[in-house]
Protein backbone atom coordinates (compact mmCIF):
# COMPACT_ATOMS: atom_id res chain seq x y z
CA UNK A 1 0.00 0.00 0.00
CA UNK A 2 1.17 3.60 -0.58
CA UNK A 3 3.01 4.95 2.17
CA UNK A 4 2.02 8.84 3.36
CA UNK A 5 5.12 10.40 4.66
CA UNK A 6 3.31 13.71 5.03
CA UNK A 7 4.29 15.06 8.64
CA UNK A 8 1.97 15.38 11.32
CA UNK A 9 0.41 18.89 12.39
CA UNK A 10 -0.73 19.84 15.35
CA UNK A 11 -4.64 19.93 15.72
CA UNK A 12 -4.81 23.61 16.88
CA UNK A 13 -2.25 24.73 14.32
CA UNK A 14 -3.66 23.32 11.67
CA UNK A 15 -5.21 25.46 8.39
CA UNK A 16 -7.08 24.33 5.63
CA UNK A 17 -6.51 22.16 3.18
CA UNK A 18 -6.17 24.38 -0.35
CA UNK A 19 -6.18 22.29 -3.62
CA UNK A 20 -2.22 23.14 -3.97
CA UNK A 21 -1.92 21.27 -0.72
CA UNK A 22 -3.57 18.12 -1.34
CA UNK A 23 -0.92 18.24 -4.50
CA UNK A 24 1.46 18.53 -2.33
CA UNK A 25 0.86 15.36 -0.38
CA UNK A 26 0.11 13.37 -3.54
CA UNK A 27 3.14 13.92 -4.32
CA UNK A 28 4.56 12.90 -0.64
CA UNK A 29 2.86 9.51 -0.96
CA UNK A 30 5.12 6.62 -2.77
CA UNK A 31 4.68 3.12 -4.04
CA UNK A 32 6.42 0.00 -4.49
CA UNK A 33 6.38 -2.20 -7.48
CA UNK A 34 4.48 -4.63 -5.93
CA UNK A 35 1.61 -2.26 -4.67
CA UNK A 36 1.73 -0.98 -8.78
CA UNK A 37 1.21 -4.87 -9.57
CA UNK A 38 -1.41 -5.18 -7.03
CA UNK A 39 -3.47 -2.38 -8.13
CA UNK A 40 -2.79 -2.63 -11.70
CA UNK A 41 -4.14 -6.29 -11.33
CA UNK A 42 -3.91 -9.38 -13.97
CA UNK A 43 -5.08 -8.31 -16.88
CA UNK A 44 -4.88 -8.01 -20.99
CA UNK A 45 -1.51 -6.94 -20.70
CA UNK A 46 -0.34 -10.10 -18.52
CA UNK A 47 -2.01 -12.34 -21.39
CA UNK A 48 0.25 -10.75 -24.19
CA UNK A 49 3.81 -11.26 -21.88
CA UNK A 50 2.34 -14.86 -21.23
CA UNK A 51 1.57 -15.23 -24.98
CA UNK A 52 5.64 -14.69 -25.75
CA UNK A 53 7.30 -16.43 -23.25
CA UNK A 54 5.02 -18.97 -23.46
CA UNK A 55 5.67 -19.54 -27.01
CA UNK A 56 9.62 -19.51 -25.83
CA UNK A 57 8.80 -22.21 -23.61
CA UNK A 58 6.84 -23.83 -26.10
CA UNK A 59 10.19 -24.19 -28.61
CA UNK A 60 12.55 -25.57 -25.93
CA UNK A 61 9.81 -27.79 -25.11
CA UNK A 62 9.44 -29.01 -29.28
CA UNK A 63 13.62 -28.59 -29.44
CA UNK A 64 13.79 -31.38 -26.36
CA UNK A 65 10.82 -33.62 -27.50
CA UNK A 66 12.64 -34.24 -31.20
CA UNK A 67 15.25 -35.44 -29.66
CA UNK A 68 13.17 -39.19 -28.98
CA UNK A 69 12.67 -38.95 -32.74
CA UNK A 70 15.67 -37.52 -34.89
CA UNK A 71 18.35 -40.18 -32.64
CA UNK A 72 17.03 -43.21 -34.03
CA UNK A 73 16.44 -42.16 -37.41
CA UNK A 74 19.58 -40.30 -37.75
CA UNK A 75 21.12 -43.98 -36.87
CA UNK A 76 19.40 -45.55 -39.37
CA UNK A 77 19.86 -43.29 -42.39
CA UNK A 78 24.03 -42.49 -41.14
CA UNK A 79 24.91 -46.06 -39.79
CA UNK A 80 25.85 -44.17 -36.19
CA UNK A 81 26.17 -46.14 -33.52
CA UNK A 82 24.49 -46.06 -30.01
CA UNK A 83 27.12 -43.96 -28.54
CA UNK A 84 27.09 -41.24 -31.22
CA UNK A 85 23.38 -41.37 -31.43
CA UNK A 86 23.33 -40.62 -27.65
CA UNK A 87 25.72 -37.56 -28.07
CA UNK A 88 23.09 -36.02 -30.06
CA UNK A 89 21.03 -35.34 -26.77
CA UNK A 90 24.06 -34.87 -24.89
CA UNK A 91 25.67 -31.77 -27.04
CA UNK A 92 21.84 -30.33 -27.06
CA UNK A 93 22.41 -30.59 -22.67
CA UNK A 94 26.18 -29.36 -23.30
CA UNK A 95 24.74 -26.26 -24.97
CA UNK A 96 21.99 -25.93 -22.67
CA UNK A 97 24.47 -25.97 -19.81
CA UNK A 98 26.44 -23.06 -21.45
CA UNK A 99 23.46 -20.93 -22.17
CA UNK A 100 21.24 -21.21 -19.11
CA UNK A 101 24.81 -19.83 -17.19
CA UNK A 102 25.30 -17.31 -19.59
CA UNK A 103 21.90 -15.93 -20.68
CA UNK A 104 21.02 -15.59 -16.64
CA UNK A 105 24.10 -13.19 -16.82
CA UNK A 106 23.27 -11.54 -19.56
CA UNK A 107 19.81 -10.46 -18.78
CA UNK A 108 20.76 -9.40 -15.11
CA UNK A 109 22.89 -7.42 -16.81
CA UNK A 110 21.81 -6.03 -19.94
CA UNK A 111 17.82 -6.41 -19.44
CA UNK A 112 15.60 -9.01 -20.12
CA UNK A 113 14.77 -7.62 -23.94
CA UNK A 114 18.32 -7.93 -25.05
CA UNK A 115 18.42 -11.00 -23.82
CA UNK A 116 15.27 -12.58 -26.11
CA UNK A 117 16.94 -10.92 -28.72
CA UNK A 118 20.10 -13.13 -28.38
CA UNK A 119 18.10 -16.48 -27.45
CA UNK A 120 15.86 -16.45 -30.59
CA UNK A 121 18.25 -15.33 -33.11
CA UNK A 122 20.85 -18.50 -32.15
CA UNK A 123 17.90 -20.78 -31.46
CA UNK A 124 16.07 -19.65 -34.67
CA UNK A 125 19.31 -20.22 -37.11
CA UNK A 126 20.67 -23.23 -35.93
CA UNK A 127 17.33 -24.90 -35.59
CA UNK A 128 16.76 -24.07 -39.18
CA UNK A 129 20.07 -24.31 -40.46
CA UNK A 130 20.77 -28.48 -38.91
CA UNK A 131 18.24 -29.03 -41.24
CA UNK A 132 20.37 -28.96 -44.12
CA UNK A 133 23.56 -30.46 -41.98
CA UNK A 134 25.50 -32.15 -44.44
CA UNK A 135 27.14 -34.92 -41.57
CA UNK A 136 27.67 -36.32 -38.09
CA UNK A 137 29.93 -33.51 -37.08
CA UNK A 138 27.93 -30.32 -38.89
CA UNK A 139 24.57 -31.62 -37.10
CA UNK A 140 26.10 -32.33 -33.60
CA UNK A 141 27.72 -28.90 -33.82
CA UNK A 142 24.44 -26.70 -34.78
CA UNK A 143 22.48 -28.49 -32.21
CA UNK A 144 24.69 -28.13 -29.49
CA UNK A 145 24.02 -24.10 -30.89
CA UNK A 146 20.86 -25.01 -30.63
CA UNK A 147 20.92 -26.01 -26.93
CA UNK A 148 23.19 -22.56 -26.09
CA UNK A 149 19.57 -20.89 -27.27
CA UNK A 150 17.16 -23.11 -25.55
CA UNK A 151 19.63 -22.87 -22.03
CA UNK A 152 17.99 -18.70 -22.43
CA UNK A 153 14.59 -21.00 -20.65
CA UNK A 154 14.80 -19.81 -17.61
CA UNK A 155 14.98 -15.93 -18.60
CA UNK A 156 11.31 -16.30 -20.15
CA UNK A 157 9.81 -17.53 -17.00
CA UNK A 158 12.13 -15.07 -14.77
CA UNK A 159 10.64 -11.89 -17.22
CA UNK A 160 7.29 -13.36 -17.18
CA UNK A 161 6.98 -13.83 -13.11
CA UNK A 162 8.36 -10.15 -12.68
CA UNK A 163 4.61 -8.82 -14.63
CA UNK A 164 2.55 -10.78 -12.33
CA UNK A 165 1.24 -9.70 -8.76
CA UNK A 166 2.31 -11.68 -6.28
CA UNK A 167 -1.35 -13.11 -4.78
CA UNK A 168 -1.48 -14.36 -9.03
CA UNK A 169 1.88 -15.83 -9.27
CA UNK A 170 2.12 -19.58 -8.28
CA UNK A 171 -1.45 -19.91 -10.31
CA UNK A 172 -0.14 -18.34 -13.36
CA UNK A 173 3.38 -19.61 -13.43
CA UNK A 174 1.59 -23.05 -13.50
CA UNK A 175 -0.51 -21.93 -16.52
CA UNK A 176 3.02 -20.44 -18.16
CA UNK A 177 3.90 -24.34 -17.62
CA UNK A 178 1.03 -25.52 -19.58
CA UNK A 179 3.03 -23.92 -22.98
CA UNK A 180 6.02 -26.84 -22.46
CA UNK A 181 3.50 -29.04 -22.08
CA UNK A 182 1.58 -28.46 -25.36
CA UNK A 183 4.97 -28.36 -26.78
CA UNK A 184 5.88 -31.69 -25.92
CA UNK A 185 2.47 -32.96 -26.66
CA UNK A 186 2.76 -31.23 -29.96
CA UNK A 187 5.56 -32.36 -31.41
CA UNK A 188 5.35 -35.98 -30.60
CA UNK A 189 2.32 -35.33 -32.85
CA UNK A 190 4.17 -33.82 -35.36
CA UNK A 191 6.78 -36.70 -35.78
CA UNK A 192 4.12 -39.08 -36.15
CA UNK A 193 3.01 -36.66 -39.03
CA UNK A 194 5.99 -36.20 -40.41
CA UNK A 195 8.55 -38.76 -39.75
CA UNK A 196 6.50 -41.89 -41.34
CA UNK A 197 6.07 -39.34 -44.66
CA UNK A 198 8.91 -37.12 -45.37
CA UNK A 199 12.27 -37.75 -42.93
CA UNK A 200 14.22 -36.28 -39.91
CA UNK A 201 15.15 -33.30 -42.27
CA UNK A 202 11.52 -31.57 -42.49
CA UNK A 203 10.72 -32.86 -38.45
CA UNK A 204 13.66 -30.19 -37.73
CA UNK A 205 12.58 -27.26 -39.93
CA UNK A 206 8.99 -27.65 -38.75
CA UNK A 207 10.23 -27.65 -35.04
CA UNK A 208 12.18 -24.35 -35.68
CA UNK A 209 9.41 -22.83 -36.69
CA UNK A 210 7.92 -21.43 -32.98
CA UNK A 211 11.45 -19.82 -32.27
CA UNK A 212 11.42 -17.79 -35.67
CA UNK A 213 7.89 -17.03 -34.48
CA UNK A 214 9.30 -15.14 -31.35
CA UNK A 215 12.05 -13.77 -33.51
CA UNK A 216 9.25 -11.55 -35.74
CA UNK A 217 7.72 -10.34 -32.44
CA UNK A 218 10.63 -9.52 -30.72
CA UNK A 219 10.31 -5.47 -31.61
CA UNK A 220 6.75 -5.45 -29.35
CA UNK A 221 8.45 -7.26 -25.99
CA UNK A 222 8.63 -4.68 -23.14
CA UNK A 223 11.62 -4.68 -20.75
CA UNK A 224 10.93 -5.68 -17.18
CA UNK A 225 9.63 -3.02 -15.11
CA UNK A 226 10.91 -4.64 -12.21
CA UNK A 227 14.61 -4.82 -13.79
CA UNK A 228 14.16 -1.28 -14.55
CA UNK A 229 13.89 -0.47 -11.38
CA UNK A 230 16.22 -2.64 -9.79
CA UNK A 231 18.73 -0.64 -12.26
CA UNK A 232 17.59 3.30 -10.97
CA UNK A 233 15.72 3.53 -14.18
CA UNK A 234 12.59 4.49 -12.34
CA UNK A 235 10.98 6.65 -15.13
CA UNK A 236 10.90 3.92 -17.91
CA UNK A 237 9.75 1.64 -15.26
CA UNK A 238 6.90 3.73 -14.52
CA UNK A 239 6.43 4.61 -18.06
CA UNK A 240 5.88 0.68 -18.66
CA UNK A 241 3.63 0.28 -15.65
CA UNK A 242 1.25 2.98 -16.73
CA UNK A 243 0.95 1.21 -20.37
CA UNK A 244 -0.08 -2.11 -18.07
CA UNK A 245 -2.73 -0.18 -15.95
CA UNK A 246 -3.47 1.15 -19.00
CA UNK A 247 -4.25 -1.56 -20.60
CA UNK A 248 -5.74 -3.44 -18.16
CA UNK A 249 -8.34 -0.69 -17.55
CA UNK A 250 -6.94 0.15 -13.97
CA UNK A 251 -5.12 2.63 -12.44
CA UNK A 252 -2.12 2.57 -10.56
CA UNK A 253 -1.37 4.13 -6.45
CA UNK A 254 -0.88 7.71 -5.94
CA UNK A 255 1.95 9.17 -5.91
CA UNK A 256 5.82 8.46 -6.70
CA UNK A 257 6.90 5.05 -7.69
CA UNK A 258 9.83 4.18 -5.48
CA UNK A 259 12.24 1.12 -5.57
CA UNK A 260 13.49 -0.63 -2.52
CA UNK A 261 16.43 -1.93 -4.38
CA UNK A 262 19.81 -1.46 -2.55
CA UNK A 263 21.69 -3.40 -6.18
CA UNK A 264 22.99 -1.58 -8.61
CA UNK A 265 22.21 1.51 -10.69
CA UNK A 266 21.29 3.40 -13.70
CA UNK A 267 23.81 2.69 -16.26
CA UNK A 268 23.02 6.14 -18.45
CA UNK A 269 22.48 8.51 -15.30
CA UNK A 270 24.84 7.00 -12.44
CA UNK A 271 28.00 8.52 -13.84
CA UNK A 272 28.81 12.25 -14.43
CA UNK A 273 27.82 13.84 -17.97
CA UNK A 274 31.53 14.91 -17.62
CA UNK A 275 32.59 12.22 -16.57
CA UNK A 276 35.26 10.12 -19.44
CA UNK A 277 33.76 7.49 -21.48
CA UNK A 278 35.43 3.88 -21.12
CA UNK A 279 38.18 2.30 -23.18
CA UNK A 280 36.26 -0.79 -24.46
CA UNK A 281 38.86 -2.78 -22.86
CA UNK A 282 37.76 -0.98 -19.57
CA UNK A 283 34.07 -1.57 -20.76
CA UNK A 284 34.79 -5.32 -21.13
CA UNK A 285 36.69 -5.86 -17.49
CA UNK A 286 33.90 -3.94 -15.90
CA UNK A 287 30.92 -6.31 -17.79
CA UNK A 288 32.83 -9.29 -16.92
CA UNK A 289 33.48 -7.95 -12.57
CA UNK A 290 29.47 -7.19 -12.80
CA UNK A 291 28.65 -11.35 -14.24
CA UNK A 292 31.38 -12.54 -11.80
CA UNK A 293 29.72 -10.82 -8.80
CA UNK A 294 26.01 -11.95 -9.84
CA UNK A 295 27.36 -15.35 -9.57
CA UNK A 296 29.44 -14.91 -6.55
CA UNK A 297 26.54 -13.42 -4.68
CA UNK A 298 24.85 -17.18 -5.18
CA UNK A 299 27.52 -18.07 -2.71
CA UNK A 300 26.53 -15.34 -0.01
CA UNK A 301 25.84 -16.76 3.46
CA UNK A 302 21.95 -15.74 3.11
CA UNK A 303 21.63 -17.85 -0.06
CA UNK A 304 24.29 -20.65 -0.41
CA UNK A 305 22.09 -22.90 1.14
CA UNK A 306 19.40 -22.19 -0.88
CA UNK A 307 22.05 -22.30 -3.85
CA UNK A 308 22.90 -25.67 -2.67
CA UNK A 309 19.81 -26.99 -2.40
CA UNK A 310 18.50 -26.08 -5.65
CA UNK A 311 20.96 -27.55 -7.88
CA UNK A 312 20.37 -30.73 -6.64
CA UNK A 313 16.91 -30.11 -6.72
CA UNK A 314 17.13 -29.16 -10.41
CA UNK A 315 19.83 -32.07 -11.20
CA UNK A 316 17.60 -34.74 -9.74
CA UNK A 317 14.17 -33.60 -11.60
CA UNK A 318 15.94 -33.41 -14.69
CA UNK A 319 17.73 -36.68 -14.49
CA UNK A 320 14.07 -38.46 -13.67
CA UNK A 321 12.40 -35.96 -16.21
CA UNK A 322 14.06 -36.67 -19.38
CA UNK A 323 15.12 -40.18 -18.05
CA UNK A 324 11.17 -40.99 -18.30
CA UNK A 325 10.77 -39.24 -21.80
CA UNK A 326 14.23 -41.16 -23.04
CA UNK A 327 13.20 -44.47 -21.28
CA UNK A 328 9.95 -44.72 -22.96
CA UNK A 329 11.34 -44.37 -26.00
CA UNK A 330 14.01 -46.94 -25.55
CA UNK A 331 11.59 -49.63 -24.08
CA UNK A 332 9.38 -48.79 -27.14
CA UNK A 333 12.01 -49.12 -30.11
CA UNK A 334 11.68 -52.15 -32.06
CA UNK A 335 15.09 -52.27 -31.93
CA UNK A 336 15.09 -53.24 -28.30
CA UNK A 337 17.66 -56.59 -27.74
CA UNK A 338 16.70 -57.74 -24.31
CA UNK A 339 13.70 -60.24 -24.28
CA UNK A 340 12.54 -58.91 -20.91
CA UNK A 341 12.28 -55.32 -22.81
CA UNK A 342 8.68 -54.56 -20.88
CA UNK A 343 6.95 -52.76 -23.89
CA UNK A 344 7.77 -55.30 -27.05
CA UNK A 345 5.29 -57.45 -27.95
CA UNK A 346 5.53 -60.14 -31.00
CA UNK A 347 3.60 -57.62 -33.11
CA UNK A 348 4.73 -54.46 -32.29
CA UNK A 349 3.93 -51.71 -34.50
CA UNK A 350 6.59 -49.63 -36.77
CA UNK A 351 4.49 -46.52 -35.31
CA UNK A 352 4.91 -47.95 -31.72
CA UNK A 353 7.02 -45.50 -30.93
CA UNK A 354 4.93 -42.70 -31.27
CA UNK A 355 2.19 -43.82 -29.54
CA UNK A 356 4.01 -44.55 -26.37
CA UNK A 357 5.67 -41.49 -26.40
CA UNK A 358 2.23 -39.37 -27.59
CA UNK A 359 0.10 -41.21 -24.53
CA UNK A 360 2.85 -40.64 -21.83
CA UNK A 361 3.30 -36.93 -23.65
CA UNK A 362 -0.24 -36.43 -22.47
CA UNK A 363 0.20 -36.97 -18.90
CA UNK A 364 2.21 -33.76 -18.65
CA UNK A 365 -1.98 -32.51 -18.75
CA UNK A 366 -2.78 -34.25 -15.55
CA UNK A 367 0.45 -33.11 -14.20
CA UNK A 368 -0.21 -29.41 -14.76
CA UNK A 369 -3.23 -29.24 -13.47
CA UNK A 370 -2.38 -31.39 -9.71
CA UNK A 371 0.44 -29.11 -9.29
CA UNK A 372 -2.24 -25.85 -10.08
CA UNK A 373 -4.37 -27.09 -7.93
CA UNK A 374 -1.65 -27.87 -4.68
CA UNK A 375 1.35 -25.15 -5.44
CA UNK A 376 -0.57 -22.27 -3.89
CA UNK A 377 -2.87 -24.55 -1.59
CA UNK A 378 0.15 -26.37 0.34
CA UNK A 379 2.99 -24.29 -0.89
CA UNK A 380 6.08 -25.00 -3.12
CA UNK A 381 8.04 -27.57 -0.80
CA UNK A 382 5.07 -29.71 0.36
CA UNK A 383 3.95 -29.70 -3.45
CA UNK A 384 6.98 -30.90 -5.00
CA UNK A 385 7.61 -33.22 -2.07
CA UNK A 386 4.43 -35.01 -2.97
CA UNK A 387 4.65 -35.55 -6.33
CA UNK A 388 8.29 -36.70 -6.02
CA UNK A 389 6.81 -39.75 -4.11
CA UNK A 390 3.92 -40.50 -6.29
CA UNK A 391 6.43 -41.14 -8.95
CA UNK A 392 8.70 -43.36 -6.72
CA UNK A 393 4.99 -44.97 -6.13
CA UNK A 394 4.89 -45.01 -10.12
CA UNK A 395 8.43 -46.25 -11.39
CA UNK A 396 8.92 -49.06 -7.98
CA UNK A 397 6.71 -51.91 -9.78
CA UNK A 398 8.91 -51.32 -13.15
CA UNK A 399 11.72 -53.11 -11.28
CA UNK A 400 9.93 -56.44 -12.04
CA UNK A 401 8.40 -57.77 -15.35
CA UNK A 402 5.03 -55.77 -16.17
CA UNK A 403 2.36 -56.16 -18.89
CA UNK A 404 3.14 -54.17 -21.42
CA UNK A 405 -0.12 -51.72 -21.02
CA UNK A 406 0.25 -51.58 -17.34
CA UNK A 407 3.85 -50.44 -18.18
CA UNK A 408 2.51 -47.50 -20.36
CA UNK A 409 0.39 -46.12 -17.81
CA UNK A 410 3.10 -46.71 -14.94
CA UNK A 411 5.29 -44.37 -17.16
CA UNK A 412 2.33 -42.20 -17.56
CA UNK A 413 2.11 -41.64 -13.82
CA UNK A 414 5.49 -40.88 -13.28
CA UNK A 415 5.85 -38.61 -16.21
CA UNK A 416 2.90 -36.84 -14.24
CA UNK A 417 4.72 -36.13 -11.35
CA UNK A 418 7.84 -35.28 -12.73
CA UNK A 419 6.28 -32.81 -14.94
CA UNK A 420 4.45 -31.58 -11.64
CA UNK A 421 7.89 -31.00 -9.77
CA UNK A 422 9.64 -29.19 -13.17
CA UNK A 423 7.14 -26.94 -12.76
CA UNK A 424 6.89 -25.92 -9.44
CA UNK A 425 10.75 -25.94 -9.13
CA UNK A 426 10.33 -23.69 -11.76
CA UNK A 427 7.98 -21.47 -9.87
CA UNK A 428 10.30 -21.45 -6.76
CA UNK A 429 13.66 -20.96 -8.48
CA UNK A 430 13.18 -17.20 -9.19
CA UNK A 431 10.96 -16.67 -6.32
CA UNK A 432 14.32 -17.32 -3.55
CA UNK A 433 16.36 -14.67 -5.50
CA UNK A 434 16.15 -11.10 -5.27
CA UNK A 435 15.94 -9.19 -8.68
CA UNK A 436 19.43 -8.46 -9.47
CA UNK A 437 20.41 -11.77 -9.54
CA UNK A 438 16.76 -13.42 -10.10
CA UNK A 439 17.45 -14.89 -13.83
CA UNK A 440 21.33 -15.64 -12.88
CA UNK A 441 20.28 -17.72 -10.42
CA UNK A 442 17.86 -19.48 -12.09
CA UNK A 443 19.53 -19.57 -14.72
CA UNK A 444 22.63 -21.11 -12.96
CA UNK A 445 20.25 -23.97 -11.54
CA UNK A 446 18.95 -24.87 -14.58
CA UNK A 447 22.62 -25.38 -15.72
CA UNK A 448 22.63 -27.64 -13.43
CA UNK A 449 19.92 -29.37 -14.36
CA UNK A 450 20.94 -29.82 -17.81
CA UNK A 451 23.96 -32.03 -16.45
CA UNK A 452 21.62 -34.42 -15.43
CA UNK A 453 20.13 -33.97 -18.88
CA UNK A 454 23.52 -35.16 -20.39
CA UNK A 455 24.34 -37.91 -17.92
CA UNK A 456 20.72 -39.44 -18.31
CA UNK A 457 21.18 -40.70 -21.47
CA UNK A 458 24.59 -41.85 -21.11
CA UNK A 459 23.77 -43.69 -17.45
CA UNK A 460 19.90 -44.09 -17.33
CA UNK A 461 19.38 -44.85 -20.97
CA UNK A 462 22.51 -47.19 -21.31
CA UNK A 463 21.46 -49.55 -18.42
CA UNK A 464 18.32 -49.89 -20.54
CA UNK A 465 19.79 -50.70 -23.25
CA UNK A 466 22.17 -53.48 -21.53
CA UNK A 467 19.57 -54.93 -20.48
CA UNK A 468 19.38 -53.66 -17.35
CA UNK A 469 16.31 -52.67 -16.44
CA UNK A 470 16.55 -53.02 -12.70
CA UNK A 471 19.42 -51.52 -12.10
CA UNK A 472 18.21 -48.38 -14.20
CA UNK A 473 14.44 -48.03 -12.27
CA UNK A 474 16.41 -48.40 -9.08
CA UNK A 475 18.72 -45.08 -9.85
CA UNK A 476 15.37 -43.19 -11.11
CA UNK A 477 14.46 -44.28 -7.61
CA UNK A 478 17.28 -43.37 -5.22
CA UNK A 479 17.81 -39.72 -7.51
CA UNK A 480 14.15 -38.83 -6.62
CA UNK A 481 14.79 -39.76 -2.89
CA UNK A 482 17.35 -37.33 -2.84
CA UNK A 483 15.45 -34.57 -4.50
CA UNK A 484 12.58 -35.01 -2.16
CA UNK A 485 15.26 -34.60 0.92
CA UNK A 486 16.71 -31.35 -1.00
CA UNK A 487 13.23 -29.57 -1.36
CA UNK A 488 12.26 -30.78 2.66
CA UNK A 489 15.71 -29.29 3.54
CA UNK A 490 14.78 -25.59 2.00
CA UNK A 491 15.29 -22.73 4.36
CA UNK A 492 11.90 -21.50 3.99
CA UNK A 493 8.35 -21.49 1.95
CA UNK A 494 7.58 -18.97 -1.00
CA UNK A 495 4.08 -19.11 -1.51
CA UNK A 496 2.68 -15.53 -0.92
CA UNK A 497 5.90 -13.86 -0.27
CA UNK A 498 6.30 -10.68 -2.77
CA UNK A 499 9.41 -11.04 -4.85
CA UNK A 500 12.71 -9.10 -2.93
CA UNK A 501 14.59 -6.50 -4.80
CA UNK A 502 17.74 -6.78 -2.49
CA UNK A 503 20.21 -9.34 -1.26
CA UNK A 504 18.39 -7.94 2.29
CA UNK A 505 15.24 -8.21 1.69
CA UNK A 506 15.35 -12.27 0.98
CA UNK A 507 16.34 -12.99 4.41
CA UNK A 508 14.39 -16.30 4.80
CA UNK A 509 13.76 -14.93 8.53
CA UNK A 510 11.69 -11.77 7.32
Amino acid sequence: MPVNYQPVVDDETSIPTSSSSRMDDEDQLVYTLDDALASAGFGKFQFLVLAYAGLGWFAEAMEIMILSFVGPAVKSQWNLSSTQESLLSTVVFAGMLVGAYSWGLFSDYCGRRKGFLGITIITSAAGFLSTFSPNYVSLLILRCLVGVGLGGGPVFSSWFLEFVPASHRGTWMVVFSTFWTFGTIFEAALAWIVLPRLNWRWLLAFSSLPSIAQLFFYWIVPESPRYLSMKGRITEAHNILEKIAQLNQSKLPPGMLVSDSTIGLDEESAPSKYAPLLSSTRKLVSDFKSGFSSFVMLFSSKLIRTTLLLWLLFFGNAFSYYGIILLTSELSSAEGKCASTVLRSENLQDDSLYINVFITSLAELPGILLSAIIVDRFGRKLSMAFMFVLACIFLLPLVFHQHATLTTALLFGARMCAIGTFTVAAIYAPEVYPTAIRATGAGVANAVGRIGGMVCPLVAVGLVAGCHLKEAIILFEVVIVISVVCVLLFPFETSGRELSDSLAASDPNK
